[in-house]
């Protein structure tokens, strides 16, 4: 059966009639300020923190106390990383960049784990060289370990920060960097039982020995920011196929639902495609349905910005998503 929004081509083929996001669709509000606002907080406490780390550490000659410093320094990196992509990183579309550029806070949060996983390894590397040249005794009086419970109170405040800012404006980016600094807290936690080892016992490789521990906590980190930000820069998967599926064959005139595709972040921008097939005889008809389409997903996922391909009634087809030789 034909379809008045199929015209025939040169060659005989039909040229579907395809509906795209307008100019006025939803966009994702520009947090850029904001969020600049709470990495500047982040890079001042950070380096703040990496100083003070770095006097105990030099003070008292802990290999443990310089790695925990080093680690602080990367949140540093971190933080001043994070204020150029936030930069970068505008919602709104432009010539160049039809689709935003959010990605860009993607890529800040990957360089984030290369710089915790640099930490891991370098850690890692001086431990094993302090125990193949001989232990030295450190220099300790108690006043290292108040030093050190105070940074660790300083951290507690600026990852709980950082995380309650990054869930209120929906930055990856943020989110990336409290768990970089959640990751300093486990390392002064663990530093500072090390020293406390020394000073209490007189066993001066507890320092050492805090550096295995210290790594798994990184390396964890590391972990956790790629899994959260890679699905995002390949194209992964954002919602469901089944679940667009439902919402979209829930609106009034809508026949079948098919080649459904989605990327993004849900919550964020998630960008969605799909093939329709609907009951209506003329364009303006078929564009009502479509409009209500958007609606609904709108409400059911958040921001969305959807291109809907209407086809003619004998395009219909059972299988709702694509298949290949991942799926």
């Amino acid at each position: 059966m034909g379809s008045v929004f199929s015209q025939a081509s040169a060659g005989g083929g039909a040229v579907p009639w395809a509906r795209a996001a307008r100019a006025g669709d939803p966009q994702a509000p520009d947090t850029r300020r904001e969020v600049k606002r709470v990495l500047l907080v982040a890079l001042a406490v950070n380096v703040a923190m990496s100083l003070l780390k770095l006097v105990v550490g030099l003070a008292s000659g802990s290999l443990a106390v310089l790695a925990d410093a080093m680690h602080s320094a990367t949140d540093g990196l971190s933080s001043l990383l994070g204020l150029i992509t936030n930069g970068l990183s505008d919602p709104q579309p432009d010539r160049d960049h039809p689709y935003g550029h959010d990605k860009y806070e993607a890529v800040g949060a990957l360089a984030i784990a290369g710089f915790i996983l640099l930490t891991a390894f370098e850690i890692l590397r001086t431990a094993v060289t302090r125990l193949t040249t001989g232990l030295r005794p450190l220099r300790l009086d108690g006043h290292e370990l108040v030093l050190l419970v105070l940074v660790l109170g300083c951290n507690l405040l600026l990852a709980a920060y950082e995380r309650r800012a990054g869930r209120r404006l929906n930055s990856q980016l943020l989110l990336a960097d409290a768990r970089h600094t959640t990751s300093d807290i486990w390392t002064t936690v663990v530093v500072l039982l090390g020293l406390a080892g020394v000073l209490l016992l007189g066993q001066t490789w507890f320092d050492v020995a805090v550096a295995i521990p210290l790594c798994l906590l990184l390396l964890r980190a590391c972990w956790q920011v790629v899994r959260a930000n890679l699905p995002w820069l390949v194209d992964q998967i954002a919602i469901a196929p089944e679940a667009i599926h439902a919402v979209a064959m829930g609106v009034p005139g809508v026949l079948n639902v098919h080649d459904i595709a989605s990327r993004g972040v849900l919550g964020q921008r998630v960008f969605i495609e799909l093939h329709m097939v609907v009951d209506a005889d003329d364009l303006t008809s078929a564009h009502a349905i479509t409009e209500a389409v958007e609606e609904h997903l709108a409400e059911r996922f958040g921001p969305v910005r959807c291109t809907i391909h209407l086809e003619p009634r004998d395009y219909a087809m059972a299988a709702i998503t694509f298949q290949g030789a991942h799926g």
